[in-house]
């Protein structure tokens, strides 16, 4: 983990090296300082030496400002590596998730790769910039400040020396005891945003069942395990302190004891009491500070493991050994096709599919709720792979096909209808970068978008909202239709994109499918019969099976389930439902 990690240091190579250096350099001016201001009492001011006091006093502003320009060195470069670091991190996850597959997205839930991409990566982007720093300089100033300690006096040396086991096994309980409970609060993490996710994209819902009691007390909830977790968490790493000021004061005493004695007894001066008590507070300060690290580093711990999971994480469809990269025409044979979400062969949503369709035919896809009808046209462009059989399109097996050929070929107008902060014409541009603005008009005309476009003050400049809020669910599904029909693709897949529309636009949009698109295949799933009834074959679907395949004319008079549809929406009955 820690090894893939690090790769996402990168061009920041240079200011996490430059920053431990800096710190070396640092702390070896800090080490000096005690060593100088020794030589200062000693020899300058117990002996009244004056020009010593000038010396030692010169040599000492030297190192201090020294110490200072590294230290601010060591926390400029500090700073831009771990910002830069969080960037690649940021960049190479967000990137990763771009190649997932449906599956692999369902796998993390959106709401846990947002806590992924944010609060994880601040917490690992905190804990390496004290690692490159602070886990730097303070065994350093350990090291250092014991080697010129044990060089004034050995006895007392020993008393900072002998509280190093006892702090140790008290930061291993600690981190061994807190580790467990920040893994558990960044799960209860993903569920917090989730939550809020859906409150947010669904508080017209939530005001129009007056829910906002129910969404708060699911917030409360979730907040409040979170709030018992931190504060359990908080608890066993709040010891770490008592800890270091028992450790910090017991030294104190031991040493100024010793010190004393020896200062008595003739075997130390003045001056070197004054520099080992100097040491000794670097040294427990030194302490202190690898304890916060150590803290850090189990919060980091745990979201670490979250942003590998995320990196290491391998889409489950890739390209194959030789991927085709041409796509010959839309037709599209479904060969005893079997879909599982699970991948497992006994639970299966789809099952013997065994279908043929023609390049250029307009295909109606009809089916009662769950009945697998989003299921079964997501897998032509593969965006979930079968579990059984094959599907071929264009004469070659979809698995055969260079990914981003096969999705170029097909245009999807999903069952939620999804638009893109920015202008209308900069969402068009998704079907074609490159399209022209006739290009991208002629569209909308097809969609029957352009009339209600051209009633905006700006058009086709108009800014379209974050989920297009700003538009009504009619209009947003004429913009996603002309989106798609920009792909100019072999395929044109129509997953209920029509529902929101009135008939009599429906067919001005079926009709525009007729003219300008006629060797496209045209795959239709809707609620309405009256969308699909000129379609050149019709499919219902019952139970993730194929029920019947005919025209309009011959389903009426072959298929009940079908019949029944029809029957019921032209009496104006129920119809078949929300898919």
């Amino acid at each position: 983990m820690i090894k893939r990690l690090s790769k996402c240091v990168r061009e920041y190579r240079k200011d996490a090296f430059l920053t431990p250096t800096f710190v070396a350099l640092e702390v070896i001016m800090e080490v000096i300082i005690p060593l100088l201001m020794a030589k200062l009492i000693d020899l300058g001011i117990d002996a009244g030496n004056m020009n010593a006091i000038v010396k030692y006093g010169g040599i000492l502003i030297v190192a201090a400002l020294l110490s200072l320009l590294f230290g601010a060195l060591a926390a400029r470069y500090a700073a831009a590596a771990s910002a830069g670091f969080a960037r690649n991190l940021r960049k190479d996850m967000f990137y990763n998730v771009q190649k997932f597959s449906f599956s692999n997205i369902d796998k993390f839930s959106t709401a846990s790769i947002i806590t992924r991409l944010t609060t994880d990566v601040t917490n690992v982007q905190n804990a390496f910039m004290m690692i490159i720093r602070v886990a730097i300089r303070c065994p350093l100033m350990l090291v250092f400040s014991l080697v010129m300690a044990f060089s004034i006096s050995v006895p007392i040396s020993l008393v900072f020396l002998a509280v190093l086991p006892f702090l140790a096994a008290a930061l291993f309980i600690i981190i061994r005891n807190a580790h467990p409970i920040f893994e558990r609060i960044f799960k209860t993490y993903d569920r917090l945003n989730n939550i809020v996710r859906e409150n947010v994209r669904g508080i017209r819902m939530v005001k129009a069942y007056v829910r906002e009691e129910h969404e708060i007390n699911k917030f409360q909830k979730v907040s409040q395990i979170i709030f018992r977790d931190f504060s359990k968490a908080e608890k066993i790493i709040a010891y770490n302190g008592p800890v270091m000021q028992l450790a910090i004061y017991t030294c104190m005493i031991g040493a100024s004891w010793l010190g004393a004695k020896l200062i008595v007894g003739g075997s130390l001066t003045t001056g070197g009491l004054v520099s080992i008590i100097t040491y000794a507070m670097q040294i427990l300060i030194s302490l202190m500070m690898l304890s916060i690290v150590f803290v850090m580093i189990t919060i980091a711990r745990a979201s670490a493991e979250r942003i590998y999971e995320i990196l290491e994480e391998k889409s489950d469809l890739t390209n194959g050994e030789n991927p085709v990269y041409e796509v010959a025409d839309g037709s599209i044979v479904f060969k005893n096709v079997g879909f599982s979400y699970s991948a497992d062969p006994e639970k299966l949503c789809l099952s013997g599919i065994d279908l043929e369709i023609r390049s250029g035919e307009t295909v109606g896809i009809i089916g009662g709720t769950g009945s697998s009808k989003s299921s079964f046209v997501q897998l032509i462009p593969r965006l979930y792979d079968v579990t059984s059989g094959e599907i071929l399109v264009g004469g070659i097996n979809v698995k055969n096909y260079d990914l981003q050929t096969l999705r170029n070929s097909v245009a999807m107008v999903l069952q939620k209808n999804v638009l893109f902060s920015g202008t209308i014409e900069e969402n068009m541009r998704w079907g074609d970068n490159e399209a022209s603005k006739d290009e991208i008009r002629e569209a909308c005309e097809i969609a029957q978008a352009n009339e209600f476009i051209s009633t905006f003050p700006d058009a086709y400049d108009t800014y379209i909202d974050q989920g297009g809020t700003n538009v009504s669910g009619g209009q947003r599904q004429r913009l996603c239709i002309a989106r798609a029909l920009l792909k100019k693709p072999k395929i044109m897949i129509m997953d209920d994109s029509t529902s929101a529309v009135d008939t009599a636009t429906d067919s001005k949009i079926r009709q525009g499918f007729r003219d300008c698109i006629p060797d496209t295949t045209k795959i239709i799933i809707a609620q309405r019969i009256s969308s699909v009834e000129k379609a050149d074959k019709i499919i219902v679907l019952d139970g993730g099976r194929i029920n019947g395949i005919g025209t309009h004319e011959e389903l009426l008079k072959s298929n009940i389930i079908y019949r029944e549809a029809y029957m019921s929406q032209t009496k104006g009955g129920a119809g078949l439902g929300e898919q």
